[in-house]
């Protein structure tokens, strides 16, 4: 064989690897799980989770993906059933070897998981405002804790209203009995006698609320102003409301802030006889920034004019954006090292602010009160600047001591009496 024969072949050898190469960077796929209910009870508000994960997905496709490779979105239907997340979960980590999941509504749903994903080295971005009283190091909570929602409602309610009676509707399960309690140890601390407070919790997707709104309006009897706290979940908000107009309750005889009712819940009702009721969150879709104008106008675009934005759809938007950013600065999806590169990440939100993900998993987020319109929107009037999330809340004494902090502690139960890390295997 000749030298230039063999310089050829040589060439052609090293054309062919490159070649090669580029095609298989091209070709590698970052599997991204979501991890929603599309139908049962929380179908209502999760179909749209799962919308603008695609969307999100699309779009840092065009964009070219995460360290060259193309994302692939990998969707599962958990259907609203609690254990079923837990072994949907399980199939998106084994079966489909995701990289990330981004998922769950109800904690219920996220307390299935949680063993699955501790057990597997999952991660899960949570996107729903929640009780707060957990720590897991593969979660990182993007909605809001109690004091980034509930605490401020309630003390608008105190200060801006003049309410004197509560009545805290929920449904049956963990969020709403935790938040309640914080609240009822709140408000006692407020001077409210525990006879002012009412408390009520009815099963997913309850519907003969007449005997429950009569309760609340015998509360007033005595002439004190009553507020309605809710944390309805789901579907069960339909005939919530409508029996409140049914009583002809308006919102200023008794008016409401819910946790779990946005824009997308409210486009599914006649607003007519809702408005001047209140909503607590972090984002509506009214927020005034240039960066929220076009994500409305990306969603319409993609999903359709009549379709809203919400405050859920604004956490994924930042939890899988701070995830992209950590995995470019780690170099790898690899769990521990994303987990690392995410304390710190700061993002833009959409209401002209900046999401900074603290050691606690927890986001620093600014709250906002809604008043709803006739037109299912909601008029913000009230907003705080960022205000850190507390996984630990401040109003329960067993609580009150305990703070998260996975970077330097490496603990997310960390008892500042003793000094000491304690991970209470029933909180998972």
């Amino acid at each position: 064989m000749t030298t230039k024969l063999k310089a050829t072949l040589a060439s052609a050898l090293i054309a062919t690897t490159a070649m090669t190469t580029a095609a298989l960077a091209q070709d590698c796929t970052t599997k991204v799980g979501v991890l929603h209910s599309l139908s049962g009870s929380m179908a209502i508000s999760e179909t749209t989770l799962k919308d603008v994960m695609l969307m999100l997905v699309d779009e840092q496709n065009a964009k070219g993906g995460v360290l060259g490779c193309q994302l692939e979105a990998v969707v599962v239907d958990p259907a609203s059933d609690w254990p079923l997340f837990a072994e949907k979960a399980r199939e998106l980590l084994t079966v489909h070897e995701v990289d990330v999941m981004f998922g769950n509504w109800t904690s219920v749903s996220r307390k299935s998981v949680l063993p699955v994903i501790e057990e597997l080295n999952g991660l899960l971005f949570y996107p729903v405002q929640y009780e707060g009283e957990e720590s897991s190091k593969n979660v990182f909570y993007t909605g809001a804790a109690p004091n980034q929602q509930a605490i401020p409602a309630t003390d608008y309610f105190l200060d801006e209203l003049g309410v004197e009676k509560f009545a805290l509707l929920g449904t049956d399960y963990v969020y709403p009995r935790t938040t309640n309690n914080i609240l009822e140890s709140y408000l006692e601390g407020k001077g409210i006698a525990a006879e002012d407070i009412f408390v009520n919790y009815t099963p997913f997707g309850h519907s003969d609320w007449s005997k429950i709104v009569a309760d609340v309006v015998a509360l007033g009897a005595d002439g004190k102003k009553v507020g309605v706290i809710s944390t309805i979940n789901g579907d069960a908000n339909i005939g919530f409301y409508k029996e409140l107009a049914s009583a002809g309750i308006s919102a200023d005889d008794i008016p409401v802030v819910a946790f779990s009712v946005g824009e997308e819940e409210l486009s599914g009702l006649d607003t007519s006889n809702l408005v001047g009721h209140l909503a607590a969150w972090n984002y509506f879709q009214s927020a005034e920034s240039e960066l929220n104008d076009e994500f409305i106008a990306a969603w319409k675009a993609k999903m359709g004019e009549e379709r809203v934005t919400n405050d859920p759809m604004e956490a994924h938007f930042i939890g899988f954006n701070m995830w992209v950013n950590a995995v470019e600065a780690a170099g790898t999806t690899d769990v521990d090292a994303v987990r690392t590169a995410m304390y710190g990440q700061e993002f833009p939100n959409l209401t002209g602010g900046t999401a900074v993900m603290g050691v606690n998993h927890h986001l620093a987020k600014p709250v906002l009160i809604g008043e709803i319109q006739a037109d299912g929107q909601f008029d913000i009037i009230s907003q705080t600047t960022e205000v850190p999330g507390d996984a630990w809340t401040d109003f329960l004494p067993e609580s009150a001591v305990l703070m998260s902090d996975w970077k330097d502690l490496g603990c997310g139960m960390y008892n500042t009496e003793t000094e000491t890390c304690v991970q209470l295997k029933s909180n998972y």
